[in-house]
């Protein structure tokens, strides 16, 4: 019933979905991880194959989307799925090398104000940027970096503890990167409320939306908040390694911030009279390095153009329903084995803890044709995706989870 209802429902048909040794498809819930194929891809991506064998170097100017300006076509579609302006978004680099890029113009520490706050169980990557770029400039992890944990006994952060957090030491603070969906526990920050509560401590605030782009509700200009970076392979669906992307408020766009420079940031009114004096575009833009992969921005180009179709809130809508029919369906199995750690109206991800430990129940749900994720130590990841998966879908994944138990 659920399914006839669902509006979003023909839109499976429009994605590839992986098929089990039997010739059944998977029942794929993992797209947190990777996002799957949109058939719409492969013209994308022939379409620049073919200019480019057409064209050659040509094809910067006379492409039938001329490469020049080609990630501005993606800035329309980003803008509306982050809640920004078209200036303020830009597909450039992947999410760890943005990062760093961010970093550089907005970790300015000084002997007084030099600390850097995430969460404790922040991805890996982030953490080894964020303590490298602490090391070189000249601090101490151990003194600089302050990781946020969860109250003992539970598996997420409370806005209140980081309020307090940020009250009692914000003028030792200069930056806070968080990411936007925790990718252990699937927790979303709230956004709004923290950003407002450390810029009155004058403590910068950014956010990895790796988890969060494509998946739930943003509205970083309205938040006011100062910088964010994502990759695009997620929810996204554009493609394993994909190009991502980054947001600076555009009260930022006008400073004179130290940056690390490159050629495709420099005005464009005279970027090809190569002048010897770097000056950037007055935009997220101006924080460009070099000149975009064409063939990525076409695999994002063709995702981004389902999203323009759907819109943010039908899907985010969609995967409200989804998660609340997957948590009913998880409260009716009587078992002391696992406990689901996501906060109630999270995004698509469902976070279930196995409290032994053990990975044997993921690998079997795995040979049952459900492709999901662990991560470790304790955590089976599902996220049923509005775009591709169904009711049933998630019907099916109990019926086999309730069996496995």
């Amino acid at each position: 019933m659920l399914d006839s209802e669902d509006e979003l429902r023909k839109y499976k048909n429009q994605f590839h979905i992986p098929l089990q040794k039997n010739g059944k498809e998977h029942i794929y819930f993992c797209g947190n991880s990777l996002g799957l194929q949109p058939k719409i891809t492969k013209e994308f991506i022939n379409q620049e194959i073919n200019d480019w064998a057409n064209l050659g170097v040509e094809g910067h100017t006379n492409a039938s989307n001329p490469w020049l300006p080609y990630h501005e076509f993606l800035s329309k579609s980003y803008a509306k799925i982050v809640g920004a302006k078209k200036t303020e978004v830009v597909a450039m680099n992947t999410l760890t090398v943005n990062l760093h890029l961010m970093m550089v113009s907005f970790y300015r520490p000084t002997s007084k104000r030099f600390k850097i706050v995430i969460e404790g169980d922040a991805f890996p990557s982030d953490i080894y940027a964020i303590e490298s770029q602490i090391k070189f400039h000249g601090f101490k992890i151990q003194e600089a970096l302050i990781k946020l944990k969860p109250n003992k006994g539970e598996s997420t952060l409370k806005t209140e503890d980081i309020t307090k957090l940020i009250n009692d030491q914000g003028d030792d603070i200069a930056l806070i990167i968080l990411g936007g969906v925790n990718y252990y526990t699937g927790q979303v920050f709230d956004f709004k409320s923290i950003t407002k509560i450390a810029q009155k401590k004058n403590i910068l605030v950014g956010f990895d939306l790796a988890h969060a782009v494509g998946n739930v509700n943003l509205e970083l200009h309205k938040w006011n908040v100062d910088f964010a970076v994502w990759c695009s392979y997620k929810y996204l669906n554009s493609g394993p390694g994909s190009i991502g992307g980054a947001f600076v408020h555009k009260k930022h766009h006008n400073k004179n911030l130290p940056r690390f420079c490159g050629w495709w940031g420099h005005n464009k009114k005279d970027r090809f009279k190569m002048p010897s004096k770097f000056n950037p575009i007055k935009s997220v833009e101006g924080w460009q390095l070099s000149n975009p992969p064409i063939l990525s921005l076409a695999a994002v180009r063709a995702s981004l153009s389902i999203f323009d179709k759907v819109g943010m809130q039908k899907l985010i809508k969609k995967s409200k329903n989804m998660n609340s029919y997957l948590l009913f369906l998880l409260d009716k199995i009587p078992n002391n084995q696992i406990k689901i750690i996501t906060p109630k109206n999270s995004g698509c991800q469902i976070s279930i803890k196995v409290k032994s430990k053990e990975k044997n129940l993921f690998e079997r749900i795995t040979k049952s044709g459900i492709i999901a994720d662990w991560r470790e130590p304790d955590v089976i990841r599902i996220a049923p995706v509005p775009l591709y998966n169904s009711y049933i879908d998630i019907y099916r994944f109990y019926e086999i989870f309730k069996k496995l138990l």
